[in-house]
């Protein structure tokens, strides 16, 4: 069954795309969550309303994440943790700790979306990658100092 999407769905195609899906796939999953449409002749004439759609709505969340982006730049955030001996952290500063540290600020990003290699568990000022929109990342300046 030949089916012109709306959205974009991983693994299948664009949305404006016209993509060839199982016939059960496009009855019971596509068409009911109005993720695509069938690509008949008349729907094929208006798929460029649906581009069209589809690049105001890229474009308005890619403004978005410009500002967030901006304001997340702007900071420089610091985390105060327990240390022993040595500056040796007790635990390690983790993404969610950093989401945290963001939301206290009125900037909520998901813990997910903050892409830490491994935790933090040694003292110093480190540049974190905070992924917006899926080619939007901001460097967020994070100090690990020793708790007073």
């Amino acid at each position: 069954m030949k089916v012109i999407l709306r959205e974009d769905l991983a693994g299948i195609g664009e949305a404006g795309e016209t993509v060839e899906v199982k016939d059960g796939y496009g009855r019971n999953y596509l068409f009911p969550r109005k993720l695509a449409i069938p690509a008949t002749k008349g729907n094929l004439r208006s798929i460029d309303e649906v581009k069209r759609q589809k690049e105001l709505r890229d474009r308005k969340r890619r403004r978005e994440a410009e500002k967030i982006k901006e304001r997340i730049e702007k900071l420089s955030l610091n985390k105060e943790v327990k240390v022993g001996e040595e500056d040796k952290l007790y635990g390690s500063v983790t993404s969610g700790d950093i989401a945290e540290l963001l939301a206290a600020e009125g900037v909520t990003v998901d813990k997910r979306s903050i892409e830490l290699e491994s935790p933090i568990k040694a003292l110093g000022v480190y540049t974190v990658p905070v992924k917006i929109e899926k080619d939007v990342t901001a460097d967020l300046k994070l100090w690990v100092v020793k708790e007073t």
